[in-house]
């Protein structure tokens, strides 16, 4: 009911803009189109890919699978500071192994965005966005947002958002927002086969059927010179759904934070980062979460020949002990809508409370890399992984999650400099990463996942 507002809310307003903007000749359309190729194949993931709670000491399986995406998009500017903007995509799979029809063409078209949005209304005091439209690093918090649909993977990541912000000259800007994430997509037309996939559910079973919705307010100024800093208060709320057979009650959480960035340099900067959660489930049990990061980056301002770059930082994600039997636990993290790739692609598979779920951690990681140009770039990182306490999900006897390494390259194949990436661009990226599993689980067996992938822009 709420997206089917949203789009109604969405189409009046721009009606009524172009109504007003048309006289004047100040519209203006364009359009364009992608294509994304990529083939993943991995080993001994941690967890049960898409296994959730219930059966996450269980280690995944070879896996081996082509995706193909193509989207279509247009665009529709109204002035200089508002556009329609409405994407359709596909995703299609060759599932070699293990072999099966799952998403296998045509599977489904599905609407991506649709969103309008206006900027500086009212002499520069206001900006608005409502519709459809990817959430991914919203707002700079990268660790709250990041994926309103983890279900299917890299497909979408969208949310149905209504977002506000209020400029306040030199004191800083204030960010309301409200956004509702469906776990089954009504806007969807193909086989039936991907009519009840679930796009926010914690994965595993069959329908899950949760969704999830929220509302909050992020306040960012300047707190000394040189000096970012960001103070939120969200809400998150999950509806009761059944997974085999077994009722989940809905959960309401509140979460606190603030997030600081002093730049020491031009090329150093840290960041600092606390948040606190508390709430309560339909049958009245608390809940609460804590997580905490600190890190610190340098980036070269200028280089010959390619631009080096460092980073490195202690992520902390609360755990519960009793997680395996109490529906992730109640003192647990909870991700709110940062169920993305973060640190790692191949966990992503294998999260142990579900699907990109990511909680129970403690994460040290190095990075370093060099970039060469747009879209060139070679880098790697290393991280140690513990769980914050012991919740018997990795079979193990200990704390000590493994060792994760990653080598990724991102190269351009043809890239137009004139059109900026707006039209004819090839483009892709190669990925491994490795883990070395410890004492938390109950096998040494190293997993490990890789990935090519060719990117085609119109």
């Amino acid at each position: 009911m709420m997206l089917k507002s949203i789009i109604f809310t969405t189409l009046c307003l721009c009606s009524a803009l172009i109504r007003a903007e048309n006289g004047e000749g100040l519209l203006a359309f364009d359009f364009g189109a992608d294509l994304r190729v990529r083939q993943e194949i991995m080993d001994n993931v941690p967890g049960l890919p898409a296994g959730g709670v219930a059966m996450s000491s269980v280690r995944g399986n070879y896996r081996n699978h082509m995706r193909f995406r193509p989207r279509v998009w247009g665009e529709t500017t109204i002035g200089e500071n508002s556009r329609l903007f409405l994407r359709l995509a596909d995703e299609f799979r060759w599932n070699v192994r293990p072999r099966n029809r799952a998403t296998e063409f045509p599977d489904e078209l599905i609407v991506d965005n649709l969103f309008f949005e206006s900027k500086e209304l009212f002499d520069g005091f206001v900006d608005f966005c409502i519709g459809r439209q990817d959430i991914t690093g919203l707002y700079g918090l990268d660790h709250v947002f990041g994926d309103g649909t983890p279900g299917d993977g890299s497909r979408t990541a969208y949310s149905d958002v209504f977002r506000v912000r209020f400029r306040f000259d030199e004191i800083g800007d204030l960010d309301v927002f409200a956004l509702y994430n469906a776990d089954k997509n009504p806007l969807r037309w193909g086989t039936h086969r991907s009519e009840y996939r679930s796009l926010t559910g914690f994965g595993g079973g069959a329908h899950p059927d949760m969704d999830d919705w929220g509302y909050g307010a992020i306040w960012s100024s300047e707190l000394a010179d040189n000096v970012d800093m960001q103070i939120f208060a969200m809400q998150k709320r999950t509806s009761s759904f059944k997974r085999d057979g077994v009722k989940h009650s809905a959960k309401r959480r509140s979460m606190f934070g603030v997030k600081l960035v002093p730049h020491l340099t031009d090329e150093v900067s840290l960041q600092f980062e606390a948040m606190g959660q508390v709430g309560r489930d339909g049958e009245g049990s608390w809940l609460s979460g804590w997580s905490g990061y600190a890190g610190i980056n340098w980036k070269a301002a200028e280089s010959a020949w390619a631009v080096p770059f460092v980073s490195g930082g202690l992520h902390f994600m609360s755990g519960d002990k009793n997680a395996a039997n109490e529906d992730g636990g109640d003192k647990a993290w909870d991700p709110m809508w940062a169920r993305a790739v973060n640190d790692s692609e191949m966990f992503l598979y294998g999260t142990h409370y579900g699907t990109a779920w990511w909680s129970n951690l403690m994460l040290a990681k190095v990075k370093s890399g060099l970039e060469f140009s747009k879209r060139h770039e070679l880098c790697a990182s290393l991280a140690a992984m513990f769980a914050q306490c012991d919740d018997g999900l990795g079979g193990g006897d200990g704390l000590f999650k493994g060792v994760l390494s990653q080598l990724r390259y991102s190269f351009p194949l043809y890239f137009d400099g004139e059109a900026e990436g707006r039209r004819f661009e090839v483009f892709g990226h190669v990925i491994g990463e490795v883990f070395n599993p410890g004492d938390y689980f109950a096998t040494d067996k190293p997993g490990w996942f890789v990935r090519w992938q060719v990117e085609f822009k119109f």
